[in-house]
Parts: C-alpha cells; sequence; structure tokens
C-alpha cells in the first residue's frame, strides 16, 4: 500500500491567507523553520495505478499538480482517481469535489450523516450533478467485513464512526449523530499491513484505542497542541473540544493517549497554523521527537 499526503494543514493551511500568528508571520517573513501546508487529504493505492482519495481538500487542484501518480496519462482526458472516501462534510474536506467536475463520473463513499449535510446545509451533490454522472455510496460505520471501491484492487476499507462534531451548516450540528465523522483503517490484502486514518478526533475510545494498537501506521488528528491554543494565540474563545479535537498536550491529550498503546509508526496530521510543532525548533516538535512521533508533510509518501 502506498499512502501520499496531499495535503498535511487544518483549515486554512499554512501559513493561513488573513492570520498574522508567530507561526504565519514567521514563515512569511522566513525566520521560522518550517514547511507550507495545504489543507489535509490523502491518496492510497496498492499499484499506483489506480487511487483513492480519502476526502477531497479546496487545495485539490495545486495536490494534483504536485502528485505525478494522479495526473493524466493515456487518453486525452484520463485520471488515476477512482474514488473519493469522506471522513466528514466539514469545508475543509469536501469543497475539493468542485475542482473534479470537468470528469464524466465522479464516485464518492459517505455516511448518510455527510449525505444529509451535502445535500441541505451544503448542496455540493445537487451542484455537481448538472456536470457529471454522480454516484454516491453510502457507508454503514462499524461493519466487520468493511468495503471496497471499485477499480482498486488489494484494498479493504473499514470505516469506524469517531466522536467529534458536525459542521455548523448541517442540520444537526447541535444532536452529533453516529456517522458525523469517521475514521478509516485501510488494509493490504496481499501484505496485512494496514494504515488508520482519522484527521478528526475529539477523543479516544476503546474501539479507536485497539486500532491504534493494531494498525501498523496511525495518521491522526494533530490539529491542536493545546486546548486553548487558540485563545492563547488570540484568535477565537473556542477551546479544541468544542471543536471536536483532542488537543495533544495536557492531562488526557492524544501524547498521553498514545504513551500506553504499543509502539507503532505515528504521523500527526492536519496541523492547525497555530500548532507549536509547525515550528521545527520549537519545544514542542522536539517533545514529539523525543517521543518518536512524526509530523506529516505535503508530499510525504508512507509504503506499508
Amino acid at each position: 500500500m502506498i499512502v501520499h499526503v496531499l495535503g498535511s494543514g487544518a483549515g486554512g493551511g499554512f501559513p493561513q491567507w488573513n492570520c498574522n500568528c508567530r507561526n504565519c508571520d514567521g514563515l512569511r517573513r522566513g525566520t521560522l523553520r518550517a514547511r507550507a501546508r495545504t489543507q489535509s487529504s490523502l491518496a492510497i493505492s496498492a499499484d499506483r495505478r489506480s487511487w483513492v482519495l480519502l476526502n477531497a481538500s479546496p487545495d485539490i487542484r495545486a495536490q494534483l499538480d504536485a502528485c505525478p501518480a494522479l495526473q493524466p496519462g493515456g487518453p486525452v482526458r484520463n485520471t488515476a482517481i477512482r474514488a473519493v472516501v469522506l471522513m466528514d462534510s466539514q469545508i475543509d474536506h469536501v469543497t475539493g469535489l468542485l475542482s473534479l467536475r470537468e470528469g464524466r463520473r465522479l464516485a464518492v463513499h459517505c455516511t448518510a450523516q455527510v449525505h444529509t449535510d451535502l445535500t441541505s446545509g451544503l448542496p455540493l451533490f445537487d451542484v455537481l450533478r448538472h456536470y457529471l454522472e454522480l454516484e454516491l455510496t453510502i457507508i454503514d460505520p462499524d461493519q466487520a467485513a468493511g468495503f471496497t471501491v471499485a477499480g482498486v484492487d488489494g484494498l479493504t476499507f473499514h470505516a469506524i464512526a469517531l466522536t467529534s462534531k458536525a459542521p455548523p451548516y448541517s442540520p444537526h450540528r447541535h444532536a452529533p449523530a453516529r456517522g458525523d465523522n469517521l475514521g478509516v483503517l485501510v488494509r493490504d490484502q496481499q501484505s496485512g499491513r494496514t494504515l488508520f486514518y482519522a484527521p478528526g478526533l475529539g477523543e479516544l475510545d476503546a474501539r479507536v484505542r485497539a486500532l491504534l494498537a493494531e494498525a501498523d501506521c496511525a495518521l491522526i488528528d494533530g490539529t491542536f497542541w493545546s486546548d486553548d491554543e487558540m485563545a492563547t494565540a488570540g484568535i477565537s474563545q473556542k477551546r479544541g473540544r468544542e471543536m471536536g479535537h483532542l488537543a495533544l498536550s495536557g492531562a488526557g491529550g492524544m501524547l498521553e493517549e498514545l504513551a500506553q498503546l504499543p509502539p507503532r509508526r505515528r504521523i500527526l496530521i492536519h496541523i492547525n497554523n497555530t500548532n507549536p510543532i509547525l515550528d521545527e525548533d520549537s519545544a514542542a516538535r522536539r517533545e514529539l521527537d523525543a517521543r518518536g512521533i512524526e509530523v506529516a508533510w505535503d508530499g510525504m509518501e508512507i509504503a506499508l
């Protein structure tokens, strides 16, 4: 299995267009040792010919340009993208679908809750049907058998319902439902090796801990270093947990949780522009290095 990180940032990317926080200002000025990041998405393949996208960010046009394996070849109009699997209905994970409208057909896998959001509060699916044949497959989370994607041999996908939040435009924003947010365990049928992907993770329950313990590699939510990070940066009074993200540091944080699990390859993704781990010389980054935890970057490729 080949995992290509198309984008590793949270909503708005890094630097964010309207942000002058220490990180964004430092990157622009060249005083911060850090990498620019687009909004989070993955491309996964078993053979480097047929690919599945996990989420489609608003930055997808630039992300595809930066990934030769996803560029057209052969016929005049062609694509190696066989389907898009959506983790949720957040703007930074779905609006890239609009940039795929020039194709003849688009296969999308999502939960019933995401389908409701994208035909009501943010009616992307209705818009896309004016441009192409939209093939929708509804995912029922937590099914033991998992699902496969047509045209992609060798990979099985298992969707896991996570505790997080639906977006502000969702009809059930204040009534969380199973299927608002997913993690996905992807298994290579030949090697048996697995990847667990969860860019939005509000808390870890027994199922998630078991998956983290099992997966050969986990790409997981690294949005905020601290729960009050946005307030400390003078941006917002919202806490990380209110936004559906478990902070990395602090009691009960992601680092504390990971320390209790067997050693596996752990990579943080969906990094907010305010997070000190973006600064490669920061104390937070040194702590991650000491714990053997990696930080995803755009263009990173993982072979499993």
